[in-house]
């Protein structure tokens, strides 16, 4: 807030105050009664001049006056009045404090000037002049103030308001609201800063996501060319396999081989997660015969535990290639963590076709079944097996990309999977 306003406000709140003060002690000088002491003298001389005609009521000759009086005569009878509102009789002008005065005519007393005493509504009238004056001075200093609250909440609280918000929007990642510009308001030299700030902060983003984005590509290029050479050992490990006798050698060529699946596993999870952050895993829906389906859990169980007991007969929407790398991850880890039998079902629900494969390895525990299919989570009987824990993931990634679903849940033996693919 400018400092010339805050002293312009309060000198002219000195001022309104010093100038009410002053007004309430000139009102407290006016507090006396008048004095019309001349007056009143000559009125009685008058008076007694003219008393014999006055007394029978002529009061032609009296002149007007600043003042209410009375006129009685010695016994008290009332003679003359300016106003019936004022003291009438001798009692009444004692007990009101008003001027009394003999009209004496040959030596003697022939009446009485009684003078009315105006004190009582001399201050009324002051009174409400004061009331009046402080009324006005506080609805004055009011209506400023009011005018002074409005001036801060259009120049200052509404602008600091907006600045506010726009700060929010900013820290809630919304770079691309510019912010309105207002040079006329105390936070205007600001606002065209802060925008220059929120595009700094865009073009930085940009940057940072285009070098994460960068980095993950070439992370996937690499994933992708790691799997080149390790085709190559599985299979020269493969050929001399076949070649050779040699007990020893057939024992080296197995741990080769074994550290090479390894290996080759360890790269497919970076090679598919990092894809799957870069949006690459494309899939191609299709219709797909459940036979198929059945051809991929045939070719995709090696050590051949897997039994298939029903599969039903229908078109199903599927890429191929993803449900083979869905059931290969699914096998594998049934290898892995149950290493028992594996037996294939499947049913009809509404339009989904549902297969479910089961094993007999006990299962995981109730808290952790929902946490499977997210990245990098394994349940805690896996602690002593190798695995990244984003098989299921990835499969149910590539399930929800198709139109399908997959969930997990334990069985009365061991843990099962369940895959939902939409019939055609």
């Amino acid at each position: 807030m400018k400092t010339g306003y805050i002293i312009l406000y309060a000198v002219v709140f000195i001022l309104i105050g010093a100038y009410l003060c002053k007004s309430l002690l000139c009102v407290s000088d006016k507090k006396y009664l008048p004095q019309y002491t001349t007056e009143i003298n000559r009125l009685v001389i008058s008076l007694a001049d003219d008393w014999e005609d006055i007394s029978s009521g002529d009061m032609t000759g009296m002149e007007a006056e600043d003042f209410d009086y009375a006129v009685i005569d010695k016994d008290g009878d009332l003679v003359y009045a300016t106003s019936q509102d004022i003291s009438l009789t001798l009692s009444a002008a004692v007990s009101h404090y008003d001027i009394i005065c003999d009209i004496e005519r040959d030596g003697g007393v022939v009446g009485k000037l009684l003078v009315y005493n105006s004190y009582e509504e001399i201050q009324k009238a002051e009174s409400r002049k004061s009331a009046e004056m402080v009324g006005g001075m506080s609805a004055l200093m009011l209506a400023i103030s009011l005018g002074y609250f409005i001036y801060l909440k259009k120049r200052v609280v509404e602008p600091f308001g907006r600045l506010k918000g726009f700060a929010e929007k900013v820290a809630a990642g919304d770079l691309d609201t510019p912010l309105e510009m207002d040079r006329g308001n105390i936070f205007g030299a600001f606002t065209e800063s802060f925008d220059i700030m929120r595009e700094e902060l865009k073009i930085s983003r940009r940057r940072e996501e285009a070098a994460v984005k960068s980095r993950k590509e070439i992370i996937a290029e690499l994933s992708h060319d790691i799997k080149t050479p390790v085709a190559s050992i599985k299979a020269m490990v493969e050929f001399m396999t076949l070649t050779t006798d040699d007990k020893s050698q057939l024992e080296t060529l197995a741990s080769i081989n074994s550290k090479a699946d390894r290996i080759d596993k360890l790269v497919s999870n970076l090679f598919h997660a990092t894809l799957e952050e870069l949006e690459q895993l494309e899939v191609n829906s299709e219709e797909l015969s459940s036979a198929e389906f059945a051809d991929i859990i045939t070719m995709n169980d090696h050590l051949k535990k897997v039994t298939v007991k029903d599969i039903k007969e229908c078109v199903i929407i599927a890429d191929r290639l993803r449900v083979e790398q869905i059931v290969g991850n699914i096998i594998s880890n049934s290898y892995k963590y149950a290493d028992t039998e594996i037996e294939v079902t499947s049913r009809f629900e509404d339009s989904w076709f549902i297969a479910e494969l089961s094993d007999k390895g006990g299962g995981v525990p109730e808290n952790e079944v929902e946490l499977l299919t997210e990245k990098f989570r394994r349940g805690s009987n896996a602690h002593d097996k190798d695995g990244s824990g984003i098989g299921l993931y990835i499969s149910k990634y590539l399930m929800e990309r198709m139109g399908g679903e997959l969930t997990c849940r334990n069985n009365s033996e061991g843990f099962t999977v369940e895959l939902r693919f939409r019939l055609a």
